[in-house]
């Protein structure tokens, strides 16, 4: 029995699908702005690594499962370097010039038209061509496999992630983009609190977040938590499997991210109720003073670490007020105390940019003992996380989870909140709800 041939090797099926095709459009799918800001990150690297030569590739998706693969998100370096979102890319940097290889894309009269899986135009759509790139992104592109192998030096990540730590006004732009649809997707996952509550659950708020960042962005920029009662306690609850139960605490950690790969990352806690209780209101609005503490803290000139140690000192005093503390405030901020970190072990802070968590490949020096500048983008977001088994705290407290995260921008005198449209205070919360108690 002869086996089929493949479609590649019938010389008349390649001739007929060769012909007959008009040309679609083909214009490269590029944020406005994004390659002259791009062009000036390459600078801002070629003069911290003079006469270096560096390489940076974009990436391939993650296989999910067998042939099937997550959705494609470059490397935010080489998206820093190119403002171009091509899977496999690949940047060469010598010394002031650069080049981008990408894959060609296979067009008709080619048999990867029809069986390139990944750059055959049949199956991936319209794609612009090596020409159409480098026309509009301004920098010389050629076929990928023609790319040198350049040894990078060991410092290059470190040194990208301190470049990117300074945003400039079109990265800043982005990041205000962000926010603002963030906050918008706030409010729409309030008004899906009643049918969560009904039995839809975490997971329908979490799916109209996601809907919401997917409709005005590129999707969320990581994985949303939305945690109902004493699974709000839990720092990574991503699952949201859980139900929404109408008399708890509702925290939402979410961010959108937008076109060009910028992300948001905003946290509020609402009562499911539309009213906090007595023990939810104490824990707010302890939180919530550290949390304005902190942000008086975040200016030029200080350390970053500054905003940390004044939230810190606020939920100390509070957890010794109200008896949680087995030590003096004193000892507890100490190096060797720290027991009010039992409710609260995770940083209250961190960079904001092409990654929720930007920046990581830093120096310590260069970040959270460095000082803060105009330009930086970060975050602040204490909280106090009383699990639902924690003997040490009252039964009152157990099940409580807060926290309060905000966007800012360092300026030239002080900073500025992105993310102030969504209120602080818990009788601000309330009224920024869409619906009555339940």
């Amino acid at each position: 029995m002869n086996s089929h041939p493949k479609l590649t090797e019938i010389p008349a099926f390649n001739a007929y699908m060769g012909q007959g095709w008009g040309t679609p459009d083909r214009t490269p799918p590029v944020v406005a702005g994004a390659p002259e800001a791009a062009a000036a990150h390459r600078a801002r690297l070629a003069a911290a690594l003079p006469g270096v030569d560096v390489t940076v590739a974009a990436g391939h998706a993650p296989i999910r499962s067998n042939d099937t693969a997550y959705d494609f998100r470059p490397d935010s370096d080489f998206y820093w370097l190119t403002g171009c979102p091509v899977e496999g890319g690949v940047v060469v940097m010598r010394g002031g010039d650069a080049t981008l290889y990408l894959p060609p894309p296979a067009y008709p009269g080619e048999p990867g038209f029809f069986s390139d899986v990944m750059h055959g135009e049949l199956w991936v759509g319209a794609a612009p061509g090596l020409d159409d790139w480098s026309a509009t992104l301004g920098i010389e592109v050629r076929p990928l496999d023609e790319a040198p192998s350049v040894e990078n030096p060991e410092e290059l990540r470190r040194v990208l992630a301190e470049l990117r730590m300074i945003k400039d006004d079109w990265e800043i732009g982005r990041l205000r983009e962000a926010v603002d649809r963030t906050v918008e997707g706030f409010a729409a996952v309030l008004a899906e609190i009643p049918a969560a509550v009904e039995g839809r659950g975490e997971r329908w708020l979490q799916g109209t977040f996601d809907r919401h960042a997917r409709t005005y962005g590129n999707g969320p920029g990581y994985a949303g938590i939305v945690g109902s009662g004493a699974h709000a306690p839990t720092l990574h609850w991503v699952r949201c499997d859980g139900p929404v139960l109408p008399d708890e605490l509702l925290l939402l950690d979410l961010g959108v991210e937008v076109r060009s790969f910028y992300t948001a990352d905003v946290t509020r806690t609402f009562p499911a109720s539309g009213r906090f209780s007595p023990a939810q209101r104490q824990v707010h609005d302890l939180v919530e003073r550290s949390h304005r503490a902190a942000l008086a803290q975040v200016a030029p000139g200080r350390r970053f670490s500054d905003f940390h140690h004044a939230a810190m000192e606020v939920i100390a005093q509070g957890l010794h007020d109200w008896g949680l503390l087995p030590v003096s405030v004193d000892e507890a901020l100490s190096d060797h105390g720290q027991h009010h970190r039992r409710y609260l072990v995770c940083g209250i802070g961190h960079h904001l940019g092409l990654d929720v968590h930007d920046c990581a490949a830093s120096r310590p020096e260069a970040y959270h003992d460095a000082l803060m500048a105009p330009g930086m983008v970060l975050t602040v977001e204490p909280g106090l996380y009383f699990h639902a088994h924690d003997l040490t705290v009252p039964p009152e407290l157990r099940g409580i989870g807060v926290r309060i995260e905000d966007d800012l921008v360092v300026t030239e005198d002080g900073a500025e909140v992105l993310s102030a449209e969504l209120p602080l205070d818990a009788d601000g919360l309330e009224r920024w709800m869409p619906h009555q108690a339940m």
